[in-house]
């Protein structure tokens, strides 16, 4: 019996990564295993993107829910190895760099399961990032990795990872973006608040840092909606910054707070946007190559090139940056940007090809 692929998926942003993956190896008619760690649980954070994504209900669902990142991470690690026992994979393929990335990762070292990593190599050398210490614990103990840029290349090999190990692929979120953009649905929040193309801005806020302090985050919000003035801001809200929210009593009129979206209703919400302020990293790719001008309040990011060749701006915490750059943005004027090598919708195949190639090596050695 040919033993399987493990795809493990634990967050929202986990699903856009692994679908394009996914959808190559079953058209290929590989044995898969497509594990939900659960977790991100709440619907808005995870249901609806299998749906949107056109991915089947998971295979196996953990339900860890939320919790410390001990807590997490060791609970994962605990079923994970009962899961790998139960299967037996021939490999392990993790994306991003969530506490379920990495507690996987463990298990499949301390287990002598190959593991492979997409999205490996991202730097943002903060490591009062929790994602930052996934990312270097994973790529520490991963056995093969899959990078979206040069940058990652470099970052992996001055760590000492073995250049025959690397491959270049590119970026399967932008796999999920390309191929789902004909199929963007306008939000009910369009007509409810009367949006106009270009006539609005996105902002969205979940990093610790930005929205664990209330006030902080209530000077934060007031600083932008002031210069913002009658342009409306529509922010999603992330679970983590709702709790937040509900502690600041008042709030300017013209900022717009709707629950988390699905994928297909908020690319179309940003796609249609005057620019989007985030957070997110993985929400600076897709500004990128939907050529929406994008202001991170971050103060590095593990991502460069959506800065280099795209239309992201790192501002941080420098208040005159963030005004000049929202000026910029509200009157139209923002910076030439491109698009990075092979981000262009084949990288799933890519990474496909690639895990072929080292499974036929493997049993050829007769080590897989």
């Amino acid at each position: 019996m040919t033993k399987p692929i493990i795809l493990v998926v634990g967050a929202r942003p986990n699903f856009m990564k692994i679908a394009p993956i996914y959808a190559e190896l079953k058209s290929r008619n590989q044995a898969l295993i497509l594990l939900h760690t659960g977790q991100h649980y709440d619907d808005n954070m995870s249901k609806v993107f299998f749906d949107d994504l056109g991915m089947p209900k998971p295979d196996i669902y953990m339900g860890i829910g939320s919790g410390s990142h001990a807590y997490q991470t060791g609970t994962v690690m605990i079923e994970f190895e009962k899961i790998c026992q139960e299967k037996d994979p021939s490999m392990v393929v993790v994306v991003g760099d969530v506490n379920s990335t990495v507690a996987c990762t463990i298990v499949c070292a301390k287990m002598g399961i190959p593991c492979a990593h997409v999205e490996a190599g991202l730097r943002s050398f903060d490591r009062d990032m929790p994602e930052e210490i996934n990312r270097v614990v994973t790529d520490s103990i991963s056995n093969y990795f899959f990078t979206t840029s040069d940058t990652a290349n470099r970052n992996l090999l001055d760590s000492g990872i073995e250049k025959d190990n690397i491959f270049f692929v590119g970026n399967t979120m932008i796999d999920s973006l390309l191929k789902n953009k004909p199929r963007f649905i306008k939000p009910i929040i369009w007509k409810k608040e009367d949006l106009e193309n270009k006539g609005y801005v996105v902002m969205t806020l979940h990093r610790p840092s930005n929205v664990d302090n209330a006030e902080k985050l209530k000077v934060l919000i007031d600083e932008i909606t002031t210069e913002c003035g009658a342009c409306k801001v529509i922010f999603p809200v992330h679970p983590r910054t709702r709790i937040t929210l509900d502690k600041i009593e008042s709030l300017p009129s013209n900022i717009i707070f709707v629950d988390s979206m699905p994928y297909l209703e908020f690319n179309y919400l940003v796609q249609h946007s005057l620019g989007v302020i985030t957070d997110s990293g993985g929400i600076t790719e897709e500004t990128t190559v939907l050529g929406v001008p994008c202001i991170t309040l971050r103060n590095s990011t593990e991502r460069p090139e959506t800065v280099t060749f795209g239309t992201n701006v790192l501002v941080g915490d420098d208040k005159d940056d963030l005004i000049y750059n929202l000026r910029e943005m509200l009157s139209g004027s923002w910076k030439e940007s491109s698009i990075p090598p092979l981000w262009d919708g084949a990288s799933g195949k890519r990474i496909v090809e690639c895990l072929q190639n080292i499974m036929f090596i493997k049993e050829d050695d007769k080590q897989f």
